[in-house]
């Protein structure tokens, strides 16, 4: 079936009255009840016919919005699900969550995992930053927004529902509301995105687009028979009914309101507006005429910058009789006050949802967002915090669960805005300077400023604009800092084995089983494939097991272990057949070492969790044989009383010896008993996980594990350092690492008291002693080292010479550069000029001029052409090197012409 037949397939349109027409003015199919339509009415095919004249029947907030669709789908027949977090925790490959469908893939979407219910109905909070610099401008965009959604998941042989009855409730809903079926318009617009495809039309009233109905059916095949956005799709087994239904957009068609913010948060704005040195009231009736029709314009516009911002502002100002510039004073700070408010809720469901800003990742887009709402605030005066607008949003959104506490979220503010102000201090005068070396600002400097250096656009393009610098035109600049970090990076391993191989059966998850027998189904150079293993691979930061294979005539070392698409490698230092029947030897010193570490590391990730709060996730880890380390997100430093405890309540989880079990577990049955908490080392593939539940936490997780948390032993905290902004790194060790880490230190602690002849216990205050006392002894020596630079400086000046009035003075004295430069600067104090040279460390000179008339540096410059060298300093006391000494003569020659000149 072509994409065409797809649309006239859906027989309900024809059947309740709809006809298919082509708009005039896109060139785009729609479908429409009423027969002297003529254009679509899609922006900008038309305006907003909904600003000051409702299109419900009843107006609503959004709580009542909300739960007025989930109820509508509930009743029939579709079972209401919890949102899923902002922050994309089932995803490798997104930090975000986009959409409502994001939720299900890939898992549900590919078929290999069954939904959490079938059809089912949510409304799910997502994040877009592509559209951040139109935020306010536009009247209709925002950075968060929920897409209410029903889904169905049809499979072969097993239909729930598809287009007839997707449109019909889309229909049914928009009646419900007040919508009568000719105020409907229904545009095909085929959908693509994420290697899936589909038919699509999107559901307008009053210019307003509403709703958007996917039936994703295709998937990208080069072959494929059906052309979407020039790439080629073919139809999937399995096909999908994705719907999203924008909440704030229906809440703004119910009131009519001249913006979606006014109809959304009016609280929060009015909270700016009031705290700002906006000089206007939304509330007042000129100022909405303007709101109104900016929105109204802005919704027919492409864009909102350059050209057409200002063509966008004339028209209005016309309309309104005053300036472009009148009209710009007054609209642009509403605009800013509507972005701040939008950009608060965003930081609330980022940080909320347990997002620490940093300068990588998931936390650049968080820190993004907070940095631009500083700069908004500054832009307008707003004289509160962004927790204060925040706490608001809060309160307004009774309907969600958070799980990150408000004073935390206040916290990261607080600090959050200290960094900016600082950040700001430093970075403008290396602004000035770079420039001024450059004359010109281009985007990619703006991006680099602003990566680099955390210093906004705003700011440099204000400092060059200043020192009069070109400026390249650079539009949606934030939104492209987002894309930029949208995604995270997948580093594709290169494959290498040559031959294909079955799945390995994995013994290893029996973790005290550490003898085996297998057959070799394969062999590549040093790389021994088996049928079955009990040899644990690298990965999810668990470090290889090492051993040996016994063959009847051989035994050869198991030194690498690896797995490669289901695959265990075995990399061996000798010889081994296809066919050879092999006997399995894991080392069980180093295997019940990784066990205890990685156990001990899902101890520590639950202790910091209950101890610092739901924001920490893991970052990345590592378990070695000798100690290990874990990366957690954390938004601060911790004191050395917090790190102590932190070890303790590890050590106490250990001693109460908790069982460690392990289970394979249904993906959805997981995720809905336990929570996303469970990826926290990554996401594993299939519709079966291991989850492994070590006292209190609960984690998917492929690795090795003690039977009980006591047989960890001890656990050791060695380091704990921050290793990037948001992040901190904890090194530490467990069972016989520990004991001998703590038995080092106890040699070193002996030896050290040793040295010094005392008893460890008073050993600190012995040191404190002595480093007093050293202390005192070095500013004595100190003293004695001017004093003697002086009766040395004076004896040396005894030999001076006399040009025209100046006192010259030109020695070699084998010592030092720091003793040369001491000696130098005490001649100039005493109203000498000359040079020392020094041929102990090389040549190295230094040049030095108590003559108010007579630059040391100008000296170092003649006297680096003579030793061949260089050198630079102050006016006084210049420091240099060569690589020819001179004759003091020739010095003193060239001193003389150089004064001459």
């Amino acid at each position: 079936m072509s994409l065409e037949k797809e649309y006239l397939d859906i027989t309900f349109l024809k059947e309740n009255g709809f006809v298919r027409k082509k708009c005039p003015s896109c060139g785009k199919y729609f479908w429409t009840a009423d027969e002297s339509r003529e254009i679509c009415g899609d922006p900008p095919c038309g305006t907003y016919t909904f600003i000051g004249n409702p299109i419900f029947k009843k107006k609503m907030n959004i709580d009542e919005m909300r739960e007025y669709y989930l109820s509508f789908f509930e009743k029939r027949g579709h079972e209401r699900i919890e949102r899923y977090p902002v922050v994309a925790r089932w995803r490798d490959d997104i930090y975000l969550t986009i959409a409502s469908i994001a939720d299900f893939q890939p898992f549900v979407t590919s078929g290999l995992v069954p939904p959490p219910a079938n059809p089912l109905t949510i409304s799910q909070p997502c994040i877009r930053m592509e559209d951040l610099d139109s935020i306010g401008r536009t009247g209709r965009h925002l950075t968060l927004f929920e897409m209410m959604a029903h889904h169905a998941f049809n499979y072969p042989g097993k239909e729930i529902y598809w287009k007839n009855e997707t449109v019909a409730y889309c229909t049914e809903l928009l009646n419900e509301l007040g919508v009568r079926k000719e105020e409907i318009v229904y545009k095909e617009e085929p959908w693509a995105g994420g290697g899936n495809a589909g038919p699509c039309l999107e559901a307008i009233v009053g210019g307003l687009e509403l709703a958007t109905l996917v039936f994703m059916n295709l998937e990208l095949d080069p072959n494929g028979d059906i052309e979407i956005k020039g790439e080629r799709y073919r139809r999937m087994d399995n096909y999908i009914v994705d719907t999203g239904y924008g909440l704030e957009r229906f809440v703004w068609a119910s009131q009519g309101t001249p913006t979606v913010y006014d109809a959304i948060f009016p609280e929060v704005v009015d909270k700016i507006v009031e705290n700002s040195s906006i000089e206007f009231s939304r509330k007042d009736e000129d100022m909405k005429g303007l709101l109104a029709e900016s929105s109204k314009l802005a919704g027919v516009m492409s864009s909102l910058r350059g050209e057409e911002l200002l063509k966008l502002r004339k028209s209005i100002a016309d309309k309104f009789g005053m300036s472009v510039e009148v009209l710009d004073r007054i609209i642009s700070p509403m605009e800013k006050a509507y972005a701040l408010a939008d950009h608060t809720r965003a930081i609330l469901f980022m940080l909320g949802d347990g997002l620490v800003p940093s300068n990588a990742g998931a936390g650049y887009l968080a820190r993004l967002m907070i940095r631009r709402s500083l700069r908004l605030a500054d832009d307008i005066g707003f004289t509160l915090t962004l927790f204060d607008l925040v706490e608001l949003h809060r309160k307004i959104l009774k309907a969600f669960e958070f799980e990150v506490e408000l004073d935390t979220i206040q916290e990261i503010l607080e600090l959050e805005t200290e960094k900016y102000k600082r950040t700001i201090e430093r970075g403008k005068s290396m602004v000035e300077r770079t420039v001024k070396r450059k004359k010109k600002v281009t985007k990619e400097d703006l991006i680099e400023f602003y990566d680099s250096h955390g210093i906004p656009p705003e700011i440099v393009i204000s400092i060059a604009e200043k020192e009069g610098a070109e400026v390249e035109e650079v539009e949606d600049l934030y939104a492209e800092l987002a894309s930029r970090h949208s995604k995270a990076e997948k580093k594709e391993k290169p494959k290498i084995l040559k031959n294909d191989y079955p799945e390995t059966e994995k013994l290893y998850y029996n973790s005290k089983l550490l003898e085996f027998e297998a057959e070799v189904i394969g062999v590549e150079g040093d790389l021994v494939i088996l049928n079955k293993t009990a040899f644990y691979p690298e990965s999810g930061g668990q470090d290889n097991d090492v051993g040996y294979l016994i063959a009847k005539d051989k035994k050869v070392r198991v030194v690498d272990v690896f797995e490669e698409d289901g695959v265990v490698v075995h990399k061996v230092d000798g010889e081994l057949r296809v066919g050879d029947k092999v006997k399995g030897l894991v080392d069980e010193e180093t295997r019940f070492r990784h066990m205890r570490h990685h156990t001990a590391t899902h101890l520590l990730l639950n202790v910091l969790q209950k101890k610092l709060g739901k924001h920490v996730w893991q970052a990345g880890a590592r378990k070695e044989k000798d100690k290990a380390r874990l990366d957690v997100t954390h938004y601060k430093r911790l004191s050395d009383e917090e790190i102590r405890e932190i070890e303790r309540e590890v050590n106490r989880e250990i001693m109460a010896n908790k069982p460690v079990r392990w289970t394979f577990m249904e993906r959805n049955e997981a995720e809905k008993k336990f929570g996303f908490r469970l990826y926290q080392g990554g996401v594993p593939p299939g519709k079966v996980i291991r989850v492994v539940q070590a006292g209190d936490d609960v984690q998917a997780c492929g690795g090795t594990h003690v039977e009980s948390t006591g047989e960890i032993g001890m656990f050791k905290i060695l380091k704990v350092e921050s290793i990037q902004d948001g992040v901190i790194r904890f090194e530490y060790a467990a069972g016989e690492a520990a004991l001998e880490h703590v038995a080092k230190q106890e040699s070193l602690l002996k030896e050290a008291s040793s040295i010094l002849r005392v008893e460890p216990s008073i050993l600190p205050k012995t040191v404190e002693r002595f480093f007093e006392e050293w202390k005192e002894q070095k500013k004595e020596i100190e003293k004695l080292k001017e004093e003697i630079a002086k009766l040395k400086a004076e004896r040396i000046a005894e030999n001076y010479e006399e040009f025209d009035g100046i006192k010259i003075v030109v020695e070699r004295i084998d010592e030092d550069i720091k003793t040369l430069a001491k000696l130098g600067q005490k001649l100039a104090e005493m109203g000498f000029v000359g040079v020392l040279l020094s041929g102990k460390e090389g040549v190295r000179l230094v040049t030095f001029s108590g003559h108010e008339k007579v630059d040391a540096r100008e000296l170092m410059r003649e006297i680096g052409k003579l030793v061949k060298g260089s050198g630079g300093g102050r006016r006084d006391l210049a420091q240099g090197a060569g690589q020819i000494m001179p004759e003091k003569d020739e010095v003193v020659n060239l001193l003389f012409e150089v004064l001459s000149r």
